[in-house]
């Protein structure tokens, strides 16, 4: 985070402003401590409704992500450990779903593949045919 900013990739900082906070206590085993604070950090980011996206990204959030991204973070006892934690969380997921997908190239077996695999088909054709019983072979 750099000036009120989040940085998720080297095209998009969003604004701090435009991120929704809110704290609840943290389940699970605790003190006093845990009983009353409220250190569970959950972080929702508008992607419909956010002016900083370009189209070309809120497209491709949309599709990948849906209109809002959700993260929770309720790993550490303190709250703004929480806090940095669901920032880290946030940036990554929408950096993911930014980074396109390369698409797979087809490609042919290779010669050597194509010998073992047709050499394994011939030892078990071989050993079933070793397996019935011939005309000869009646008990």
């Amino acid at each position: 985070m750099v000036g009120e900013r989040l940085r998720v990739t080297s095209h998009l900082a969003l604004p701090v402003a435009e991120l929704e906070w809110r704290f609840t206590g943290s389940g699970g085993p605790g003190g006093q401590h845990a009983n009353t604070s409220n250190t569970r950090v959950e972080l929702v980011f508008d992607v419909a409704g956010s002016p900083s996206l370009g189209p070309r990204q809120r497209a491709r959030l949309l599709e990948r992500l849906g209109p809002t991204v959700r993260v929770v973070a309720s790993d550490e006892r303190s709250q703004a450990r929480n806090r940095a934690l669901a920032l880290e969380r946030l940036a990554d997921r929408l950096a993911a779903a930014l980074r396109p997908v390369t698409p797979r190239r087809p490609t042919r077996p290779t010669k050597g593949s194509k010998e073992r695999r047709l050499a394994t088909k011939r030892r078990q054709s071989e050993r079933k045919r070793q397996r019935q019983i011939g005309p000869d072979d009646s008990a």
